[in-house]
């Protein structure tokens, strides 16, 4: 990680992938998928807001290292978990 500014340009571009996909998925799926993309688009939302807000407030008691290191894991294992609800609209 360069800075905290490069993190969040990426956690911004990762999301921005993300809700695009999702809002593909729920215009070319079924009406059932519509109300379930809905809840997963709130939840892109929510999470990019999170990450975002967590890169500014390192948590005390953790070296920065080893801080960003656990958040970039989380994040990454967070947008995947999210991609394979979007596969599954």
């Amino acid at each position: 990680m360069a800075n905290k500014r490069t993190l969040k340009r990426c956690i911004n571009l990762v999301c921005e992938e993300l809700f695009t996909d999702c809002i593909a998925a729920s215009l070319y799926g079924a009406q059932a998928s519509k109300n379930d993309a809905d809840a997963l688009l709130y939840t892109i939302v929510k999470t990019q807001r999170n990450y975002i807000s967590r890169v500014s407030h390192v948590e005390p008691g953790m070296s920065a290292k080893a801080y960003f290191r656990d958040l970039r894991d989380k994040f990454t294992a967070e947008a995947a978990d999210i991609a394979d609800h979007i596969c599954s609209l």
